[in-house]
């Protein structure tokens, strides 16, 4: 069985989300993020970056988030959520990668400056433009991909709880997302997913 560590309500649950979209046989392992047990030996002796997720498969430990949709989309083949068109998947980690290199670390920014600074000047600063950088990013998202519902047309693929997830956090990142109705659209829509009920129901969520 797959083994999943995680936190709630972190990048960590879009594993999760695609862990059920794919039908496979998993479980969480709980990280408690208000100890810090992920800064803790315990937890970097499975991951010594200190971060979720990490997955657990037969094969050994995989860690960074596309790198474990990328996973599991291979073993479970059945499920469709890597396309074998080369071209669509290509433009599916387009996505992919726009998500984890820049609208993730403007989320970041507003909690985990001390990733990049030092000072508390440069944290408020970081902070402060948090709304900014985000809505930029749901701008580009808004006007540059086709939600045609989903990120590749009619088919979820391994991007689209990966987006979701991102579109849960902007609100509280101090951006309207009704402003751009076809972001807001599928986070609805992708949201009433059996998936993100199941993981709801679990508590990762």
């Amino acid at each position: 069985m797959l083994k999943l560590h995680c936190a709630r309500d972190t990048i960590a649950i879009v594993v999760a989300i695609a862990l059920e979209e794919a039908g496979l046989d998993w479980q969480p392992v709980l990280v408690d993020f208000r100890s810090a047990a992920q800064t803790k030996p315990a937890y970097l002796a499975i991951n010594p970056k200190g971060r979720v997720p990490t997955l657990e498969t037969p094969d050994g430990l995989l860690t960074e988030t596309g790198a474990i949709l990328d996973y599991i989309g291979a073993l479970a083949p059945a499920a469709g959520l890597i396309p074998t068109d080369p071209f669509k998947a290509g433009k599916m980690r387009e996505v992919m990668y726009y998500l984890a290199s820049t609208m993730h670390p403007a989320h970041a920014h507003k909690s985990r400056g001390y990733r990049w600074a030092s000072e508390q000047s440069s944290f408020d600063d970081m902070k402060v433009n948090v709304p900014r950088t985000v809505t930029e990013c749901c701008a580009y998202l808004e006007n540059n991909v086709a939600f045609g519902p989903y990120v590749l047309g009619d088919k979820i693929s391994i991007a689209d709880p990966y987006l979701y997830m991102l579109t849960s956090w902007v609100r509280g990142d101090g951006v309207d997302i009704d402003t751009f109705p076809k972001l807001a659209a599928f986070a609805d829509r992708f949201g009433k997913r059996a998936s993100v009920a199941k993981v709801r129901e679990m508590g990762l969520l």
